[in-house]
């Protein structure tokens, strides 16, 4: 599909190198997704067959350094997730919660075994993560989580015994490690979990509207024993998990912006060739101000996207500026896909064109890693200065 989306010159902003990046990563796109993706979401299937040749498009933990990761720059991970998301959100939600979430969390906060033990497979595809957070009490609120773990036996060699569930957790019934956040006596911790030790059961939620080509699960936890050293070392507290979740977040800002170009490419594709009343739709003046409109949103979001990534690489990213990149790129990307779909008429509904798919998926992608509301509530607390969630 041509791209003609850039209308101010974006390009020119990114380097050779991000370039190169962005377009072979927008390659395995047309060649691996493309022609796969309406049987995947048709079939609510994951296609596990795609993990080892995204492991060599080096898009696993691509932000991370060390211990095998690829070592990109923000800019070039957000890239990356633009493109992944063109093809499909839950194709980009995989690498999200492989890198962004499990990944990171032993990144982070792990111990120099915890990291030898898993991020080289994990980068390698050879191992899966999930990130055990949100549960089906707790969402927007983690501090509500249930999931307990206790000490059985004293000093700091005892086991951790751990019973709660978890909900919403991708890639759960696939995955070889979870990183599973319980509250203990001395506040939220995090552990690193083989999903093969007993006690740990996932379950794929199925009968989904959205993300179909991903995995979903709740996890159920039932007298889980673990060593002492299965505890992440370094997090302690929600700052551990919500430092992880920013990093997704950051992903997501970029990754809309893909779903959003897709879905005004298609239209604008579709209106050129589609003839009502003897010429075609994209000559008609209403078609031509929603095509400005979106491509406008896209042109600004994109923008939006490579400041933070930019800031991001230069270390002075804010939790604030994130949740603005969150809010506002989510929410133009589903008013795109959805006035996309709009202009395919009745073709719009079928999967032979991405828009509703796009829009879909959309819906899950705006509520995860925050809602609206609770992204504008961080925003209106920077602004204000005054914390309103409660």
């Amino acid at each position: 599909m041509n791209d003609n989306s850039d209308l101010i010159g974006i390009e020119g902003l990114l380097s050779a190198e991000e370039i190169a990046v962005r377009d072979k990563v927008r390659a395995f796109v047309d060649t691996e997704i493309r022609p796969n993706i309406a049987g995947w979401y048709e079939r609510a299937e994951f296609p596990l067959e795609i993990v080892p040749e995204m492991a060599k498009l080096g898009v696993l933990g691509m932000h991370l350094t060390g211990y095998g990761c690829p070592g990109r720059s923000a800019v070039e991970y957000g890239l990356a997730a633009m493109e992944l998301e063109a093809g499909d959100s839950g194709l980009r939600t995989f690498v999200s919660v492989q890198g962004s979430l499990a990944m990171s969390a032993i990144h982070k906060h792990g111990s120099e075994e915890q990291k030898n033990e898993w991020l080289p497979r994990m980068a390698a595809g050879e191992a899966i993560g999930c990130f055990g957070l949100t549960e089906p009490t707790a969402g927007s609120d983690p501090a509500g989580m249930q999931t307990f773990a206790r000490r059985d036996g004293a000093g700091d060699d005892a086991d951790w015994v751990l019973n709660g569930t978890k909900r919403w957790i991708g890639l759960a019934s696939v995955a070889q490690v979870a990183v599973i956040w319980a509250m203990t006596d001395d506040g939220v911790r995090g552990f690193v979990v083989p999903t093969d030790t007993p006690g740990f059961k996932a379950v794929p939620i199925t009968q989904k509207l959205s993300m179909r080509a991903s995995i979903q699960c709740e996890i159920e936890l039932t007298d889980l024993r673990l060593p002492a050293s299965a505890m992440l070392p370094k997090a302690k507290g929600l700052r551990g998990p919500f430092e992880c979740l920013n990093e997704a977040r950051y992903g997501i800002i970029w990754g809309a912006m893909g779903a959003a170009r897709d879905s005004y490419l298609t239209a604008l594709e579709y209106s050129k060739e589609r003839l009502q009343f003897g010429k075609p739709l994209a000559g008609y003046q209403l078609t031509q101000e929603k095509l400005v409109n979106m491509a406008l949103e896209i042109n600004k979001g994109t923008l939006l996207a490579l400041q933070l990534g930019r800031l991001k690489d230069a270390g002075g990213l804010q939790p604030h500026q994130i949740s603005v990149g969150k809010l506002n790129n989510c929410r133009e990307a589903i008013a795109i896909a959805r006035e996309a779909r709009a202009m395919l008429g009745g073709n719009g509904i079928t999967l032979d064109y991405s828009p509703l798919r796009h829009a879909n998926n959309l819906e899950s992608v705006r509520t995860y890693e925050g809602t609206d509301e609770v992204h504008t509530l961080v925003i209106g607390n920077h602004v204000t200065g005054i914390p309103a969630f409660r």
